[in-house]
């Protein structure tokens, strides 16, 4: 007998949460009121039915549960889960303000009722997942698989259960693809004798007649067949699938934020952050300039040709860390703290970071992006044209940023294996975009200018 228990999991969710919902309700009326006895003679009975009914018309609505053993992770659960309250809570408050009988409702205890609601439905989550990933280590609650084919795409598939073992899938063997009829009776035998949950099929080694014939078996077992094709080269770069009438075409984007909705939230996120931090930071900005001015003599600002989005050249805005005569010593990387042409304020302004604060006037002209791989000089880009071309070429796609993931783990890079290096990093950042992403370099950033590592 198969090891199948569908749907209890999103089942399990949905009536806790709603649970959580009503004894939230009942424990913020009991802490304001001191007393549950009234609780069902007065106007919060009708405030508890339309608090549930509105809540199950949201998570309808923003389909809450909608998940399958994949797709099940606390950050995603918990992400759904917060943003269908956020919707609740926000229509409740509507419901109290046009109410008749509004302001007899105690809004400790709506606020109140949501924080408890929160807290316990979060713990729960947090337990269920422990409790599966447990579980599902030791043994059981598993899903039988097995891999119709032996290339390198099967030993990858299997790789991904093995080192995921709290998806509970257990792996039941592997055959290889050859043209016979009777290896298609031998492998109905196989998901026969092993009740399997799930065939999966490695489309680049099968014919047209081969699939049909296992979805058949599939079929007549009752095995879901799980087709896998190739996308491994070019998966990095961010395809995706779009169905025009029943047939699925594959899109493959060849430069990163390639939809208008990244670009946008980018380029909106990298505008309102640039105005934020240059209003806010005008006095530092103020105490910078009278720094390098008293320091030493020459302009405050320095600006330098650096190579941008699809390679071409712009100017980039810092703040002068060097002597003005610096170019004459012939050096064309840094030399770290014993570098002559850096001047006393300088050497503070490099560790802090803070000589980059003007490259913000690059983000608001649109030459540079807060987040991106860092802009590099010519001489850098022949270098890295030569050792690997094909990923930098990637880098060029994008506008470059003031910060990067490259340039927190890797640094300053002055040789061609530190710039290859801090290439692979900035690659992965490529990958996907979201706004979180962004705003957590930018915290890791802060903390590189307050323990002062930046060069």
């Amino acid at each position: 007998m198969k090891n199948h228990y569908p749907g209890i999991l999103p089942k399990g969710h949905l009536w806790t949460d709603v649970f959580h919902l009503n004894l939230a309700f009942f424990l913020a009326y009991f802490f304001r009121f001191d007393d549950l006895s009234a609780i069902l003679e007065n106007q919060y009975v009708n405030l508890l039915l339309v608090s549930n009914l509105m809540w199950i018309f949201t998570i309808y609505v923003f389909k809450t549960y909608h998940f399958t053993r994949l797709s099940y992770h606390f950050s995603t659960q918990l992400t759904n889960f917060l943003k269908a309250v956020a919707i609740h809570a926000s229509v409740m408050m509507g419901f109290l303000y046009l109410s008749k009988q509004g302001e007899e409702y105690s809004r400790y205890q709506f606020l109140m009722t949501f924080c408890l609601f929160i807290v316990l439905s979060t713990t729960f989550r947090a337990a269920t997942v422990i409790f599966l990933k447990m579980y599902r280590q030791a043994g059981y609650n598993y899903n039988r698989y097995a891999i119709f084919g032996k290339g390198d795409l099967a030993y990858l598939i299997r790789e991904f259960y093995s080192d995921r073992k709290e998806l509970g899938y257990r792996f039941c063997g592997m055959f290889e693809v050859a043209d016979s009829k009777e290896q298609i009776a031998s492998l109905e035998s196989f998901v026969k004798d092993k009740q399997l949950d799930y065939l999966y099929c490695c489309l680049s080694e099968m014919s047209d007649d081969q699939v049909k014939e296992v979805i058949k078996l599939g079929e007549r077992l009752r095995t879901q067949i799980r087709l896998v094709p190739d996308f491994r080269g070019f998966m990095t770069n961010m395809a995706t699938i779009e169905y025009h009438d029943m047939y699925p075409i594959i899109q493959v984007n060849t430069k990163p934020f390639s939809s208008l909705k990244e670009q946008t939230t980018k380029r909106i996120f990298d505008l309102v952050f640039s105005v934020v931090v240059m209003v806010l930071g005008l006095p530092v900005f103020f105490l910078v300039w009278a720094a390098i001015k008293i320091s030493s003599p020459g302009p405050v600002f320095f600006k330098q040709q650096r190579s941008g989005r699809w390679g071409e050249l712009f100017y980039i805005y810092k703040f002068r860390s060097m002597y003005t005569d610096a170019d004459k010593m012939g050096l064309k990387h840094s030399q770290g703290d014993s570098d002559p042409r850096i001047t006393p304020i300088g050497h503070l302004l490099r560790k802090s970071r803070l000589d980059e604060l003007p490259q913000f006037i690059n983000v608001l002209k649109g030459e540079m992006s807060v987040v991106g791989p860092r802009p590099l000089y010519k001489y850098d880009v022949d270098m890295l044209m030569e050792a690997a071309p094909h990923e930098f070429q990637r880098l060029l796609t994008v506008k470059p940023g003031i910060t990067s993931i490259g340039q927190i783990n890797v640094g300053y890079a002055d040789t061609v294996a530190l710039n290859v290096e801090r290439l692979k990093h900035d690659l992965q950042y490529l990958k996907s975009y979201s706004v979180f992403d962004d705003v957590q370099l930018i915290f890791r950033t802060v903390q590189v200018m307050v323990l002062g590592r930046g060069q």
